[in-house]
This record gives C-alpha cells, sequence and structure tokens, in this order.
C-alpha cells in the first residue's frame, strides 16, 4: 500500500489541467457495450475506476488497447453476459453494464457492485425501471438474474432523480424497440455527456439535461470518436486548494456552468476569480470568510462529491459554517481525521457546525473514501508540519497522478511506500 507524505504551509502558483470526467467516463464505457464498431476515447485519464471498468469489459469479450492517451474499444465480438462478485464488487459502477448487457444479449447476471461506502446507493430505481421496460428481474444469491426479451419503450417516471439510473435506463432504451421516455430524471452534466456520446453512436436521445428524456429506439449503434467532458469535481477540487492555501492558480477545463453554485460562494469572499472560455484564473491570500451555511442538493444544486472538500476549507475561513448532507447518510467520515489535525467540528446525523481556526496542524490520518480523502489531502497542505495520509488507493479512484499535479503548482507532496 503506498501514502501521500506532505509538508504543509505552501502557497500554490502555476497552471493546472483538469482531466476527464470520471463521472462520464464510466458510463460511456459501459454503454460500449451495445455498440457494434471500434470506438475511440480521447485523452482518458487512468483513473482506477476506469481500469476496473476495463477489466470487466475485457472480461465480457470487449477488445480493449490504450494508443497513448486515447483508449480503444471494441465490442462487435462480446459474448459473456456475467460480471462476476470479484470484478463488481470493486466498482459501483459496475451495475452501469446491466442495461446495456440486456441490449446486447437480452440477458444478463451481474453481481452487486461494490465502491466508497458513503452510504447506502441502493439500486432499486435501476431495477424498477428496468421492470418498467418489461424486464424480468430476479435477484437472489447476491446476483442480479435479468431477461430482457419482453423489453419494450414506455413511460419511466423516477421516484429521485438518481444519477446512476437515469444513465442506466438511458441506455437500455436506446436499443429498444419504441419510444422511451424518462420523466424526473437527474440533469447532470455527465448525463448530457453520456446521450452526446449515444447520439454519436447513431442512438436518438433527446432531452438530456432537462426534466424529460426521449428516446427512439434503434436497431444498431456504430462506432465512433469522442472525448468526455471535464471533471467538474476535480475542477472545483483544484479551486478550492487554491483558495484554501492561498496562491495564484490557473485551472484549464474548469467549464463554470458546471460549478455555479460553488462560485458563487467563492466570490462572496476574498478569492478574485477571473473566468474566460474554459480557463478560470483564482487568486487567494489564503484567509477567506467561512461561506455561513452550506446544502448539498441534486444538479444544479451543490455537489455532494465537493462537501468534504468544502469542509477541509471551513475548518480554516473566519466564522461558522453548517454544512447540511442530504444525499449520503455515511458523508461524514473524514471528520474525525479532520479534527485529528486539529479542525473544530460537530456533528450529528446529517449536520456539520465547523468554527473556522487559524492553523491546522500535520498528523497520521487514513482517507476514508475518494472525497474524504482528497480533502485530508487539502488539509495536509494548509497544515503546519507533516501530514501522512494512508488508504489513497481510494483517491486514485477519481484523480489522475495528483501528486505530480500538485507538485507542479508548489505543493510539497511525495506518494512513498507504506
Amino acid at each position: 500500500m503506498e501514502k501521500f507524505f506532505i509538508n504543509g504551509g505552501k502557497k500554490l502558483f502555476g497552471k493546472i489541467k483538469v482531466d476527464g470526467a470520471k463521472n462520464s467516463l464510466l458510463p460511456v464505457l459501459a454503454a460500449t457495450i451495445m455498440v457494434d464498431g471500434e470506438v475511440r476515447l480521447k485523452n482518458v485519464p487512468k483513473y482506477t475506476d476506469v481500469m476496473n471498468m476495463c477489466v470487466i469489459l475485457e472480461y465480457l469479450g470487449v477488445l480493449v488497447r490504450w494508443q497513448q492517451d486515447d483508449l480503444i474499444l471494441d465490442a462487435s465480438k462480446i459474448e459473456e453476459h456475467t460480471i462476476p462478485t470479484a470484478l463488481a464488487g470493486a466498482l459501483r459502477s459496475s451495475i452501469f453494464a446491466l442495461g446495456p448487457l440486456l441490449c446486447r444479449h437480452k440477458i444478463a447476471k451481474v453481481a452487486y457492485p461494490g465502491g466508497c461506502e458513503i452510504g447506502l446507493r441502493p439500486i432499486d430505481l435501476h431495477l424498477s425501471g428496468l421492470r418498467t421496460l418489461g424486464t424480468r428481474i430476479v435477484e437472489k444469491n447476491g446476483y442480479i438474474y435479468a431477461n430482457g426479451e419482453s423489453m419494450e419503450g414506455c413511460d419511466i417516471i423516477l421516484d429521485f432523480s438518481s444519477v446512476g439510473a437515469t444513465e442506466n435506463l438511458m441506455m437500455a432504451g436506446v436499443l429498444t424497440k419504441g419510444i422511451t421516455r424518462i420523466f424526473n430524471p437527474a440533469k447532470e452534466p455527465e448525463i448530457v455527456d453520456l446521450a452526446d456520446f449515444l447520439n454519436a453512436c447513431g442512438a436518438k436521445v433527446e432531452g438530456a439535461g432537462t426534466s424529460m428524456i426521449y428516446i427512439e429506439g434503434v436497431e444498431k449503434l456504430h462506432g465512433c470518436e469522442f472525448e468526455v467532458i471535464p471533471d467538474r469535481i476535480a475542477a472545483g477540487t483544484y479551486l478550492l486548494m487554491c483558495a484554501m492555501c492561498g496562491g495564484e492558480v490557473e485551472i484549464e477545463g474548469f467549464l463554470p456552468y458546471h460549478n455555479q453554485v460553488l462560485l458563487a460562494k467563492l466570490c462572496q469572499t476574498a478569492c478574485q476569480i477571473d473566468i474566460k472560455d474554459d480557463k478560470i484564473k483564482v487568486k487567494s491570500e489564503g484567509t477567506l470568510d467561512a461561506f455561513g451555511e452550506v446544502e448539498t442538493a441534486v444538479y444544479p444544486g451543490l455537489p455532494t462529491d465537493l462537501q468534504p472538500q468544502i469542509m477541509a476549507l471551513q475548518a480554516v475561513s473566519h466564522g461558522f459554517c453548517l454544512i447540511v448532507e442530504n444525499l449520503f447518510e455515511a458523508r461524514f467520515k473524514h471528520v474525525p481525521e479532520l479534527i485529528k489535525m486539529g479542525a473544530d467540528i460537530r456533528f450529528r446525523s446529517n449536520v456539520c457546525v465547523i468554527k473556522g481556526k487559524d492553523k491546522l496542524y500535520g498528523a497520521e490520518v487514513n482517507s476514508p473514501d475518494l472525497r474524504g480523502g482528497v480533502a485530508l489531502v487539502m488539509a495536509g497542505m494548509k497544515a503546519e508540519g507533516y501530514t501522512t495520509i494512508s488508504g489513497i488507493e481510494l483517491i486514485d479512484r477519481g484523480y489522475y497522478k495528483l501528486e505530480e499535479k500538485l507538485s507542479a503548482l508548489g505543493v510539497d507532496i511525495k506518494r512513498i511506500d507504506d
């Protein structure tokens, strides 16, 4: 196992480029199961989650190869329709393969997914939507057995705007005969990106990003060349890092309409922010006023995936901040680790109160999950002294070569063996 070793207290200067969105790449990779022909995905970072999804695709029979930073996939000879526990357990997004497998083979056997332990994140909406489409589903012995021979386009109403369920059902509808309409879908940019990919392959998907997605089933999909959007969570993380540590950084690949709520919060503080096209320059002295109140919500609200990073910033901001986590019931696992570093945080259920302090102090801490782990990296960057963060394989799931990117900005950070 590896750790991050950080000598804190350095301001950040320079440029950083945002990689492709992890949460776009995973459903797009799953969607290639349905494609007859070669798909070339441009500029793909080798996140651990992406590599795990590639392992699943290869097990199913997809030909996967890298050409520098491009990922080339060919599912024309795919035969397998089962994803075993050993593969699904490492990746929450393995469930995305269920809809595409049903379209490809009309049957699927998929083990229950794994991933970060930030809450229950049930897949009920995935399964109920597929049942509405006519899929027969049996759950037993840790597997989902699905038969889609009777699938037919129809209206699906989601009880909650689930990103994963929206993506799975959108993919399932693409090769299903008839018209499928998804009401109350998620509206995240990654939903729109998946629809753009499917349409580039010959699908007929309209309305992604709105309150109703309209899908006209087609007979087959063809290959294409595609590049996913920049990762808005990574972009927001880098912005928060500079605000917290101080300095002056230009972030390339920052799409402002993907992070409007975060920008509005930061613009109320002492940060200087200049936006031009997909680049943002941020200048900070590293001493900001607290946000007051923060509440996570589905898009276009504040992403739950930025809540831990915001908490790290609030731990060294002037004043009090109340954070309400509305989406995942176990998303405060980073709090005890921040407290080890001197943060003044009180929490109960889904609410945290943070009193900003002048300083944090280096400590030995453990990454509880992907976003909580990167929040600890931020705290270590700001803290006096040395911080050692274990469990960084969780951080690698969504940040590629993070230590190299941060070192280029002047951060004293190393990846070391345990």
